[in-house]
């Protein structure tokens, strides 16, 4: 296949563009500089003025779209919330507008999104049939991103919208920040501790990601999460019991608060999230138990 990534040298996107060439494809990464191209792996700009990326893009099977500012790095002040939105919204209207340019259209779009567009809850469990929305920041965010790459649609191109949870990985997503308290023995409960961590190998994100490329049944909402979530409180004594560390210093609600602003959000609520529509399509899983990814990845 000959697939088409934005958003191709982050986190996850340098990790599924190794799993696309190690099985053979071909890929275009959408780039903002010039970069130099390497077995399997060339670069088109867009998004630069005078930038036109479909006159360059002929027979493309698939478009992934990853781009946009992370929500892991820094605090979420006005300006970087705005940053955020404005970079997602920018990028998936330009792929939208690249596709409708394309004589031949790509079979597939599949678009990165995210369970934040749940509710946060206790007691509910989410699956892709689930009609809660939140009304937070994240949520719109993933809502209007969503609705934005569904336009493909109309041009007959299968839309997917991967909903990650929260992805685990060595250099990068939410473990380091939370491995680091249990790293310098003050690791323990953040919050109530009772607060759902709906998470998901890097690993299992990336072949989930290319499951959906080769599955012509899948199309709408996909959750990428693993499919037993864990409590805050149950995910700190796993990563003390990995690192044989101790669990015993509380992090109250204020202090996270005060130190990550908006963004406490992520780890002071959270949502039980199943990933039913990989499950019902016999979708393997790697890494299906914490115990298994944490001792991986720590």
């Amino acid at each position: 296949m000959k697939i088409v990534i934005a958003g191709g040298s982050g986190f996850i996107g340098g990790k599924l563009v190794d799993l696309l060439v190690k099985n053979g494809h071909e890929v275009i990464i959408l780039t903002r500089s010039k970069k130099t191209p390497s077995k399997n792996v060339s670069y088109i700009l867009w998004l630069q003025e005078g930038a036109v990326p479909e006159n360059e893009l002929h027979k493309v099977d698939a478009f992934i779209n990853l781009a946009g500012v992370s929500i892991n790095d820094g605090r979420w002040t006005p300006k970087h919330q705005q940053q955020i939105y404005n970079s997602r919204m920018t990028a998936t209207d330009e792929l939208v507008r690249i596709i409708s340019a394309m004589e031949v259209k790509p079979s597939v779009l599949i678009n990165a999104s995210a369970i934040g567009i749940y509710p946060a809850s206790y007691n509910t469990v989410f699956t892709e049939k689930s009609a809660e929305i939140a009304s937070d920041f994240l949520a719109q965010t993933v809502k209007d991103w969503e609705l934005k790459a569904n336009h493909v649609t109309q041009f007959g191109v299968r839309t997917v919208f991967t909903r990650f949870g929260v992805v685990l990985g060595r250099e990068g997503g939410a473990l380091p920040l939370m491995a680091l308290p249990y790293k310098l023995f003050v690791g323990g409960k953040v919050g109530g501790g009772k607060q759902w961590v709906s998470w998901v190998h890097v690993e299992d994100v990336v072949r989930a990601i290319y499951f959906a490329l080769q599955n012509d049944q899948l199309q709408g909402p996909v959750n990428v999460t693993a499919p037993t979530p864990v409590t805050m409180e149950e995910f700190g004594k796993m990563i003390g019991s990995v690192l044989k560390r101790p669990h015993w210093l509380p992090v109250p609600s204020f202090a996270m608060k005060l130190a990550l602003g908006r963004k406490s959000k992520l780890v002071l609520e959270g949502q039980h999230v199943l990933p039913k529509v990989l499950m019902a399509n016999e979708f393997i899983f790697n890494f299906p138990e914490l115990k298994l990814a944490l001792e991986d990845l720590l």
